[in-house]
């Protein structure tokens, strides 16, 4: 029996949350082999190759997979996926909108969004956005599970594992890509950069006036609360939080951030928190490292300002 971890990309890198994908599946000393489905996306399965601890990488190439549909990819790992022992992936967009129907069409249940694996079949995920750890355990013959990604190291490169061509399923037809609006951006990912400076509605229209150069002065990435992205002043992509991505930078900066348990839940494992708030009574400096109290509109320009010099 191995191990099957659904790939994620876009078109042109892999994503560094299937790296720690694999990270985790070493938890049953199992053979792992990678999915990648796509179109034109031959550099892709090589990428995956290279992945220290993979086994095989199974390459899935079709035209109906350049936007790879859930409907499209959940019959394609019901294909190949009973020959499994697990099928897993990171906690992602698109993998929550695969693995469900997976699991659903194998009549298995799902273990979602797992921090920590003790084979066979034992799981550490969070609940009450983040305030309790319940551990679980699944009967199930197959296993269905998604992981948080930043709860796992990246492996290192240098593998050289078989690529094996897998016959594609026939486009299902029950859902079609109609466009896709993406903010180009040339800071690092939110989910895999070092340094992430997040800010909360107060910062109102001067958002991106006050922090994208302190961002830019660490080579880090935007982050944003929900209230910040629900009033229009953050885009939904770099939202943080509960409902949001799930960030563990090295260094994390929430600057006007009061501090609510559906953002910390998003951020509380990040190395270092530096908090920038008016309110000294803000829940936020129970969990920084380092806190300013100070009006965040004179702080956080003095502070580039100082990092210019």
């Amino acid at each position: 029996m191995s191990i099957l971890i659904l790939a994620e990309h876009d078109g042109k890198q892999l994503k560094q949350s299937t790296r720690q994908a694999v990270t985790a599946a070493a938890a049953w000393s199992l053979p792992i082999h990678l999915l990648v489905v796509g179109h034109n996306s031959g550099e892709i399965a090589k990428q995956a190759a290279e992945v220290a601890g993979v086994a095989k990488v199974l390459h899935a190439e079709a035209a109906h997979y350049e936007h790879a549909l859930a409907e499209d990819v959940a019959a394609l790992l019901l294909q190949i996926g009973r020959d499994y022992k697990v099928i897993l992936s990171a906690h992602t967009a698109f993998s929550k909108s695969v693995l469900p129907r997976v699991a659903a069409l194998l009549d298995v249940g799902m273990v979602s969004d797992a921090i920590s694996i003790t084979a066979p079949a034992t799981y550490v995920r969070p609940i009450y956005a983040g305030n309790v750890l319940s551990t679980v355990e699944s009967s199930d013959a197959i296993q269905v599970v998604t992981i948080r990604a930043t709860s796992f190291a990246v492996p290192a490169t240098g593998g050289n594992a078989e690529i094996a061509a897998v016959a594609a399923t026939a486009s299902t037809g029950l859902s079609r890509w109609i466009k896709e609006d993406k903010n180009v951006s040339d800071r690092p990912e939110l989910s895999s950069a070092r340094v992430v400076v997040s800010g909360g509605r107060s910062l109102g229209e001067r958002f991106d006036e006050l922090l994208e150069p302190l961002a830019h002065k660490f080579g880090g990435a935007l982050g944003a609360t929900r209230a910040c992205v629900d009033a229009g002043f953050a885009p939904n992509d770099i939202q943080v939080g509960q409902t949001g991505t799930i960030v563990a930078p090295e260094l994390y900066f929430a600057i006007g951030i009061s501090g609510a348990m559906q953002h910390l839940a998003g951020m509380k494992d990040s190395k270092i928190i530096v908090a920038i708030n008016h309110d000294e009574d803000a829940p936020i400096f129970q969990h920084a490292d380092y806190g300013l109290v100070a009006n965040l509109f004179d702080a956080v320009p003095e502070l580039t300002a100082a990092l210019n010099k």
